[in-house]
């Protein structure tokens, strides 16, 4: 099983969501990550969509999304020719012993504090999973408190915007 990063164009309506996420449950498959957000063009949402699942399964999930009427693209990210993040809040346990060693770690992971208690500090972080993890792992220590994470978000590199290459590949047939 691979993980899939879906890059999904939607018309910004109510409903879409709820009939997108209704397709993976109808069918049986899991959302690893979701992410939603308005895109550059008005009235255009852009879902990212984390899978796991064969060729066959990607290929199942990618011609079910472009049967809904509201989809306007679909489009696989390759993870060489795409940015990936995500931004994760965490609230790590300290004390007068400890607050120094943690906002020294928190520096080298080039990470921002957003709240200060007299036991706890927030961390804002983003980057990749693999990072995000890496920081979890080390804050295990001094004692996770909370961990928020908004789930992967993604873009593809170069000067290319997805909607343009749905107008170029139109204008082809």
């Amino acid at each position: 099983m691979n993980r899939h990063v879906l890059s999904v164009l939607v018309e910004d309506q109510s409903g879409v969501l709820s009939r997108v996420a209704g397709l993976f449950s109808r069918r049986g498959y899991n959302i690893d990550s979701l992410s939603v957000g308005k895109t550059e063009e008005p009235g255009i949402s852009r879902m990212t969509i984390v899978v796991w699942g064969d060729d066959q399964i990607l290929e199942q999930i990618k011609k079910q999304l472009n049967k809904l009427i509201n989809v306007l693209k679909v489009v696989e990210l390759d993870p060489e020719h795409s940015v990936f993040r995500e931004l994760a809040l965490i609230k790590v346990k300290t004390d007068l012993t400890t607050r120094a060693s943690v906002i020294e770690v928190v520096s080298i992971f080039r990470a921002n504090i957003v709240d200060v208690s007299p036991d706890s500090l927030t961390v804002e972080m983003t980057g990749d999973e693999s990072k995000i993890e890496a920081f979890i792992n080390l804050m295990n220590s001094y004692g996770l408190i909370e961990i928020v994470r908004t789930g992967l978000t993604a873009i593809q590199r170069g000067h290319q915007a997805l909607h343009e290459q749905e107008l170029e590949n139109t204008e082809e047939v």
